[in-house]
């Protein structure tokens, strides 16, 4: 039992730094959104979202840069089907997720269509160059006119009250400094929980003897999803349930698009696609999607039935992981 006691101590304050960093990142994005005059739930989609995506750009590119390619396509597959069940499950399951109509029409088709484009571009057995810039590509041009959607929100909110009054620039602008620090302090501490949370499971794992290939498998990719846990589970828990959303959304966008974007990109050869994972992972991840479209179609939000079959097919998946390795 005493072999136990050291990765304990890595796991515990790793959940605190989550637990903490999530509540710093929620406060402030709100807070920035309002003071920047971009809606909350493009806030969601774009700052915080990639930010609680950079685990995942970390083990990607590092991943790329050392040969390791099936470890850099698998963190980002199992990461984005863990984003769909796992953390918009436990965020459904703690309050129901009301839905902007542009998540339906506009953010979620296009998660759908870049999981197919990966697929598609994956069949030849690999992702090159021209394959990242593609993805790349596709990320800029989504981000320009996700500001600019959300500006156009907040402006036209900002008309409806007609009792609102514009700051200062001074003041504006202070407030604007002080809330993007408590966001980046909240993106310190998310990746440090996330960090010393996967060195003490992967220990843990080994202790028990579980095989590398189930621990690169589960921990990794659960591991780099757990900033994304941490953060929609307490925006959802604090009614900040477009920032829940949003983020989930944003984080598998940045994660097709941006992290294997510019994996392959950077990466000194093509990122190999193995046939097991055109064969399963892949469509695994594009059904989690796609299944999302019709339960939010129907009623515009997802409650706490609907979360706990998320957390039922994640378990499931999880189990034939386990059983295939």
């Amino acid at each position: 039992m005493s072999a136990f006691f050291i990765p304990v101590l890595f796991i515990l304050p790793g959940f605190v730094l989550l637990v903490g960093g999530g509540e710093l990142l929620v406060r402030a994005a709100t807070a920035l959104a309002r003071a920047a005059r971009i809606s909350a739930l493009v806030i969601g989609l774009t700052v915080v979202a990639f930010g609680t995506s950079a685990p995942e750009l970390a083990v990607t590119l590092q991943a790329t840069w050392s040969g390791a390619g099936d470890l850099a396509l698998g963190n980002v597959i199992g990461s984005n089907i863990a984003n769909i069940l796992l953390v918009l499950g436990l965020a459904a399951l703690m309050a129901p997720l009301w839905v902007e109509r542009r998540v339906l029409t506009i953010d979620l088709p296009l998660v759908v269509a870049a999981s197919l484009a990966l697929w598609l571009l994956g069949l030849d057995g690999r992702l090159g160059t021209i394959d990242g810039a593609l993805l790349f590509a596709t990320l800029l041009v989504y981000l320009i006119g996700s500001v600019r959607a959300g500006r156009r929100d907040a402006d036209a909110s900002e008309a409806r009250d007609a009792g609102s009054q514009s700051a200062s620039p001074g003041p504006q602008g202070c407030i604007m400094a002080r809330n993007l620090a408590l966001l980046l302090l909240g993106l310190l501490l998310l990746a440090l929980g996330s960090r010393l949370l996967v060195m003490g499971a992967i220990e843990i794992a080994r202790l028990l003897g579980v095989s590398e290939l189930v621990i690169g498998l589960t921990v990794v990719a659960i591991g780099t999803s757990l900033p994304e846990v941490a953060t929609s589970v307490i925006a959802s828990l604090r009614g900040a349930r477009d920032l829940a959303i949003g983020n989930v959304i944003g984080s598998n966008l940045f994660n097709l698009l941006a992290v294997l974007g510019l994996g392959a990109l950077v990466a000194p050869e093509p990122i190999p696609v193995a046939g097991e994972a055109l064969r399963l992972d892949l469509p695994v991840m594009i059904i989690a999607s796609l299944i999302c479209l019709p339960l939010l179609g129907m009623g515009r939000h997802l409650g706490r039935l609907e979360g706990s079959v998320f957390l039922l097919a994640f378990a499931a998946y999880l189990g034939q992981m386990v059983w295939r390795a």
